[in-house]
């Protein structure tokens, strides 16, 4: 059996998006002697990352303060026009710019692709002699005896799907540093892991997230609009569910289409992918497409707990930086810039605690300045949003968290103080017997599609012969409950069809909208078994968030694995 293999760093950095780079490049501004790694489970950078996105530049213009002179930067679509629509069936209602708040703003503010983003960071980060390793999936922690973090594993490559080591099997590196810096993104099984051992999330309300859907689309010439934004709620989403859609005009003509839907939703027959390709027909949006050719998609769980629910985002012997502690401006619809900064504060606290010789300790004034930082003003102006949303429904929640933050922005505080969220998103869920199944049309493959078309264009990818990694922890469990109680929810939140409930033949049985027993829980069938496609998995972990017994454990496949998302 071949031995694991080991490599000594000053910093081990998990991720390479916005934070984890932005770290990298920080520290090495910092020291340029410093031994810096990063970590990239996808095949590439920027493969993994997914967002709408809109980047407000604050954090950018701190790490690279030159980069506008630069001929190759990505940033060349800003803002032009800001629009707030909000839809009903058949019409929709655009508010006037001047009732937004100030922060709502997106002026000055860039349409980019947020994965060439990552690759071009990439290029500073390597340009100063960080090492980053894309393909190499970060799959476990590494404690000293004292019980403090001093690196990272990797996952063995060419496990077979008994677990047994098939011909082409390599074990996983350690990868060992003075500090491990955490930035996987929303709901990362790493971070998920040290919040659970250091107690991180002890005394925070729970973490919120959404499931972010979105296609990139080439629009005909005079369906472009260079530099538009556009944001709307409502319709398709009734008044107690909530989320709403981008609209972004870029480069060349490209438009990126999305729809978040917020977990805490109720039915569990409704299904968030099914809703995004309803979206798209509706008379506001569909004349955009036209015409047009979808060339890409994918989807990602959005941390939306936003201030009140971040972690401690220090333990011992590193640091939780960007998504993987939850630092997404709700309202905003933004996180990167937050991420970059976060990333930047992280590197320079390491920095001084190396500089003095220290190591493997916590990093405790981290914890301070976060909050201190335009990070937490950032985020604490829009506190109640999200509270207000979930528990008014769209029209008076969005209006009172409107109101909410305009008195934040005023006069610095607000008359409701800080609001909880109450429950966890997993156990919003109502019993399927509470409501109907929802009659979704079907796609016309020109406006609308399937999933599983959908998965062809994110390119993913998975090697089928390997453990499966979405773990049900209790099967019984899953079909009593589930499927029993909840009609297959599974089937239903997942975008990229993974999750089947199939008889003894085969056949589904709440495999898609609708195919559940018409007002009631699903088929009483002694035969019901949980097909998991795992090759299917865009890696967005709604299903670790969304099931209703927190009974699917996702954890990463083979390094280099999942989506390869182009300009996303």
């Amino acid at each position: 059996m071949s031995e694991r293999e080991s490599m000594e760093f000053d910093v081990v950095i998990v991720g390479a998006g916005p934070a984890g780079l932005a770290a990298s490049i920080r520290l090495k501004q910092l020291d340029p002697e410093l031994s810096v790694v990063v970590l990239e489970k996808g095949g590439e950078v920027g493969a993994h990352i997914l967002s709408g996105a809109v980047v407000d530049p604050i954090g950018i213009d701190r790490l690279l303060r030159d980069w506008r002179t630069e001929k190759d930067h990505p940033f060349k679509t800003p803002v032009t026009d800001d629009r707030f629509l909000v839809l009903g069936p058949a019409g929709s209602m655009r508010l006037p710019n001047l009732l937004m708040p100030p922060l709502m703003s997106n002026h000055g503010n860039y349409i980019v692709s947020l994965g060439n983003v990552c690759k071009w960071l990439a290029g500073h980060a390597e340009a100063l002699g960080v090492e980053i390793y894309p393909g190499f999936a970060a799959v476990d922690v590494l404690y000293n005896e004292e019980n403090a973090v001093i690196g990272v594993v990797t996952g063995d490559m060419g496990v077979e799907r008994d677990g047994s080591h098939g011909p082409a099997y390599q074990p996983g590196m350690a990868l060992l540093g003075k500090y491990v810096l955490i930035g996987e993104g929303a709901r990362g099984s790493l971070a998920k892991q040290l919040i659970a051992r250091y107690a991180l999330a002890e005394d925070r309300e729970p973490q919120k997230y959404g499931i972010g859907l979105k296609e990139l689309w080439e629009v005909r010439p005079e369906k472009h609009k260079p530099g538009l934004v556009q944001h709307s709620f409502g319709w398709p989403l009734d008044r107690q569910t909530g989320g709403g859609s981008f609209l972004y005009h870029f480069d060349e003509n490209l438009v990126a289409v999305g729809f978040v839907v917020h977990l805490n939703y109720k039915n569990p027959y409704l299904a968030p992918f099914e809703e995004f390709q309803r979206f798209k027909t509706h008379p506001a949006m569909r004349g955009t497409f036209e015409g047009g050719k979808r060339i890409s998609y994918g989807a990602r769980a959005i941390t939306e707990g936003g201030w009140q629910s971040v972690p401690k985002m220090s333990f011992p012997g590193g640091l939780l930086m960007g998504c993987s502690a939850g630092l997404v401006n709700v309202p905003r619809i933004k996180g990167s810039h937050n991420a970059v900064l976060s990333g930047m504060l992280a590197a320079e606290h390491v920095a001084e605690a190396l500089a003095a010789g220290r190591a493997n300790d916590e990093l405790s004034a981290y914890e301070d300045a976060w909050r201190g930082s335009d990070i937490g003003s950032d985020l604490k102006k829009v506190r109640n949003v999200k509270p207000l949303w979930s528990r008014f429904g769209t029209i008076v929640g969005v209006g009172i968290g409107g109101i909410d933050m305009w008195c934040n922005s005023l006069f610095g505080f607000s008359p409701l103080g800080t609001l909880g969220h109450r429950k966890a998103d997993h156990e919003t869920l109502d019993a399927a017997e509470k409501h109907e199944p929802i009659d979704y049309p079907k796609p016309d493959g020109v406006l609308t599609f399937d999933r599983l078309s959908s998965v062809f264009l994110s390119n993913t990818n998975h090697e089928e012969d390997q453990p499966v990694h979405l773990q049900v922890k209790d099967m019984d469990l899953q079909k009593a409950s589930e499927y029993g109680v909840y009609a297959g929810p599974s089937t239903r939140y997942c975008p990229a069809g993974v999750y089947e409930w199939v008889d003894a033949e085969g056949n589904s049985l709440a495999g898609g909208p609708g195919a559940a027993e018409k007002g009631g829980a699903a088929p009483k069938s002694t035969e019901a078994r949980f097909v998991i496609n795992a090759q299917n998995c865009v890696h967005c972990k709604t299903c670790d968030i969304k099931d209703p017994n927190q009974n699917i454990n996702w954890v990463p496949p083979q390094g280099g694995e999942g989506p390869v998302y182009q300009n996303m």
